[in-house]
């Protein structure tokens, strides 16, 4: 495991006073008493808000992932051989604890249809991605320090760069030639999906994490993109953290959005069997030698919920267990980039099936997208109110961050700032309160 001592990567970008905790604890209480952390507790997962108070949120999806997320890293720390580089290299639990709590935190309200609706707004002004206002969030906005959000360690902000390229390397702004002007509020929402990207807004933050032992790697790091005709270009390189903290996100978002589908009843038997038939199963079958297809079908859709929870325990075991370590990838010289947290094919395969199966049977239903759709409504509209009038609009801790109001940045990414970070239920006050007759009040404190 990473010495906590290595000074390089537990280094910020301010000092700070020593105290009893460990560099990578300080992170972590950083963003669970964060305003942006908590802000998840009331943004859409997959299934609109105050439907239920049952299934997942932002924050109850974050907080799987981070679980799972620090199941895979004791079981590889467990697993490496004293002295080797993958042990030598290995996260501290709580390190891959916090990049896994933080995944999510720039996501937008109104799930993917809120991410989709600020890049169109922003299509003009830098775009907009959510994995990149996850950065923008650590790196400048959450209120810990002046000018350095809250100014983790770079480690733990490597472990969050998903995706390192900015966004004017990897956008095809052909995909963006339909848009009309002026904006409308209702618009098609594919041709508009972003980039997966960090936001050129911090670029000089990422040319601080790449610094030093990470210089040599990373032009090829940064240059290594899949393309493929008339879509956005995507990196194909990831630090050994981001692996893990993306193995913990597909399997909270593959098994336990199923759990939410079944528990709901929004999905039958025979969806199920068309989707993942026997055969898909066959690696997880042969490794639960008691279990057959027929009983692996009763324990999901059975009325007993300690049978159901059951099986999805045993999925995320199945797939924790089975994750390995990658060596030598991409070429790169430094070991937190050529090695990876990866599965074995079969493994790999069955957890992509589970995950498409859950976005096309659930995500892709029409009820889901009517949500969706209204969301980006709301929205567009928004942005559009905001950036008509944004000294009279805005609050004024925020026109005073934008440029004519004295900041230095514009007012668009401001605008995009605020929207990006409202909740579900604030954002549908805020769009009551400025465009409904009768609602709205001096005295309403939002």
């Amino acid at each position: 495991m990473l010495d906590e001592e290595d000074t390089y990567w537990t280094e910020r970008r301010s000092p700070v006073v020593p105290d009893m905790r460990s560099q990578y604890e300080r992170d972590f209480a950083r963003l669970v008493h964060s305003a942006s952390f908590r802000r998840l507790q009331a943004k859409t997962q997959v299934l609109g808000l105050g439907d239920s108070d049952f299934y997942r949120t932002r924050l109850t999806h974050s907080m799987e992932v981070s679980q799972i997320g620090e199941a895979i890293a004791r079981k590889l720390n467990r697993e490496a051989h004293q002295g080797t580089p993958s042990h030598c290299i290995l996260p501290d639990p709580m390190l891959i604890r916090t990049v896994c709590l933080a995944h999510d935190l720039g996501h937008p309200p109104f799930g993917h249809g809120g991410e989709v609706a600020l890049n169109r707004c922003m299509l003009e002004h830098g775009g907009f991605e959510g994995n990149g206002q996850t950065l923008r969030i650590l790196a400048k906005l959450e209120p810990y320090h002046k000018d350095h959000g809250m100014d983790l360690t770079r480690r733990t902000l490597l472990g969050v760069l998903k995706y390192p390229a900015p966004y004017e390397e990897v956008v095809n702004q052909a995909k963006y030639s339909v848009v009309d002007h002026p904006v409308s509020s209702v618009f098609e929402a594919a041709p508009f999906k972003p980039p997966k990207c960090y936001l050129s807004t911090e670029e000089k933050l990422v040319e601080w994490i790449a610094s030093g032992e990470l210089a040599s790697d990373w032009p090829l790091l940064r240059s290594s993109l899949e393309v493929k005709v008339g879509e956005h270009k995507k990196t194909k390189y990831k630090a050994l953290d981001t692996s893990i903290m993306e193995l913990g996100d597909d399997i909270a978002y593959g098994v336990h959005d199923l759990e939410d589908a079944l528990s709901l009843r929004l999905i039958s038997q025979r969806q199920f069997r068309r989707a993942l038939p026997g055969e898909k199963f066959k690696a997880y079958l042969k490794a639960n030698p008691e279990l057959t297809y027929e009983l692996l079908v009763e324990d999901l859709f059975s009325e007993d919920t300690t049978r159901r929870k059951a099986r999805i325990g045993n999925f995320v075991g199945y797939f924790v267990t089975n994750i390995v370590l990658i060596h030598n990838i991409g070429g790169f010289s430094h070991p937190i980039l050529s090695i990876n947290a990866g599965m074995p094919s079969d493994v790999k395969s069955l957890l992509k099936s589970i995950k498409d199966f859950v976005y096309e049977d659930v995500i892709k239903s029409t009820p889901v997208q009517q949500l969706e759709f209204k969301g980006q409504k709301i929205i567009t509209e928004l942005f559009s109110a905001f950036m008509t009038d944004p000294k009279r609009l805005l609050m004024k801790r925020d026109w005073k961050r934008t440029v004519p109001g004295g900041g230095s940045t514009r007012v668009e990414r401001v605008v995009c700032d605020y929207i990006a970070g409202m909740t579900d239920e604030y954002a549908t006050k805020r769009y009551q309160q400025l465009f409904e007759p009768k609602v709205g009040s001096v005295f309403d404190r939002l």
